[in-house]
């Protein structure tokens, strides 16, 4: 009767979670769900400070990292960036279709998929339409913008919620991590690219004017901050790798950091810290610990048990078989019923199966890369996806979510292949 309930309670949480009724918080239905968990006793007071100890480190270092980005952003750092690439690209349409790309990819390692995602595709949005690029031309910049936030979202612990959930709930250090992810995300990049463009093909504008574009220096609010901003973000690279030299949690660098962006920032005309704290994702708090409380009453019910199995049934035929295997139920389950869900009832049921060494790695990092790509194929697989829609929106460009589930489907699942690829190589490689 326990499976039943805990089956019920998770079901009717990720309905509120993804459909948001009167905007209803995610942290708020999440936290309900694992109100009612409690109550009908699938999970009990000392699983909740269980959860806590899990994912207090990957939500406190994302909400850091996001005001981090947008301070960033108030600064028009990323703006200059993106005019940048668009002037490196000396007028054609496609190489600079590639350069943004890359831009988007740096700004998803640093900066998290949500940053890349929902700041970078508005100030590129709106740079192509100053292009005087038709709707025809100014799609494919759109779907770019998304897609490769979520799919070189893989570098680093810090790239994605869901890499510092797997990464803490495993113990792999910042360093570990980012050795093992180097290879997929070289993959997922060049991948998504050829992707892009392939699906793309017909409609990549071939030219535009020179003229037409500002003058980088202009989207800049303070110059002062801007410079600032370097040292800044070279301080918080290198605080990550040294977090892992002395096992320091990530989040207490990238929260350190924050703390002295926004004390920089108190003092800048450009930026105003209170609206910036108001506007950080501190529901994202909520949402993991209520969510993952309504997972673990998944495992308690012995549901975990039973994915757990099928996990291990599929790596019997081997390594590259168990790493398909994994990133494929990691991303369909992602596409079906939100990535943060799914990748803690996945780590759990890793948890639980008696895999060791190669195959158990790469059941870790394949279960990662299905977490971040696999919500591509669906307008539900992220809640960054949904708020990416629904931002898109307000800016005149609206996706239907059936013409949405065609592009999405189409261009992610050869890349995940291909970045599943790159993992088992990796795997290999540092074993």
């Amino acid at each position: 009767m326990s499976a039943v309930f805990a089956i019920i309670v998770f079901l009717l949480t990720l309905t509120l979670v993804i459909w948001q009724p009167r905007n209803l918080s995610i942290g708020w239905s999440a936290c309900g769900g694992a109100v009612l968990a409690l109550l009908v006793g699938v999970v009990h007071l000392n699983d909740v400070w269980t959860v806590a100890g899990i994912i207090w480190n990957a939500t406190l270092s994302f909400v850091a990292i996001i005001i981090i980005s947008l301070i960033l952003d108030r600064v028009g750092f990323f703006e200059w960036a993106a005019l940048h690439m668009a002037r490196l690209a000396k007028g054609h349409g496609i190489r600079m279709f590639i350069f943004i790309s890359i831009l988007g990819a740096f700004i998803s390692a640093l900066f998290a998929n949500d940053g890349g995602a929902l700041i970078l595709t508005p100030i590129v949005l709106a740079m192509v339409r100053a292009l005087k690029f038709d709707e025809r031309h100014v799609f494919p910049f759109v779907i770019a913008c998304g897609f490769i936030a979520d799919t070189t979202s893989l570098p680093l612990v810090v790239s994605n919620l869901v890499n510092i959930v797997s990464a803490d709930f495993f113990g792999i250090t910042f360093s570990r991590y980012a050795l093992h992810m180097f290879l997929p995300t070289v993959f997922s990049l060049i991948a998504s690219v050829t992707v892009l463009y392939l699906y793309f093909r017909k409609d990549w504008p071939h030219h535009y004017a020179m003229s037409d574009l500002k003058n980088p220096a202009s989207a800049l609010k303070d110059i002062r901050m801007f410079h600032l901003s370097w040292f800044v973000l070279i301080i918080l690279v290198a605080g990550y790798f040294v977090s892992s030299l002395f096992k320091i949690p990530v989040s207490f660098i990238a929260l350190a950091i924050a703390f002295i962006f926004l004390f920089l920032g108190s003092r800048s005309p450009a930026i105003q810290t209170t609206a910036i704290l108001k506007s950080a994702p501190w529901a994202i708090v909520f949402f993991s610990l209520g969510m993952y409380v309504v997972v673990y009453g998944l495992r308690n019910a012995g549901i975990i048990q039973l994915l757990a199995y099928v996990i291990e049934e599929g790596t019997k035929g081997g390594l590259f078989a168990g790493t398909l295997m994994m990133g494929f139920v990691s991303a369909v389950l992602s596409a079906l019923m939100n990535n943060m869900p799914t990748v803690m009832i996945n780590a759990l049921s890793i948890d639980a199966t008696p895999m060791t060494g190669l195959m158990r790695r790469a059941l870790v990092y394949a279960n990662v890369v299905g977490a971040d790509l696999g919500p591509k194929m669906t307008p539900i697989g992220s809640l960054a996806t949904l708020l990416w829609l629904h931002v898109l929106s307000e800016k005149g460009v609206k996706i239907r979510w059936g013409q949405y589930f065609k592009i999405g489907v189409v261009i992610t699942l050869p890349v995940l292949v291909i970045t599943l690829m790159g993992v088992y190589l990796s795997v290999l490689l540092f074993a």
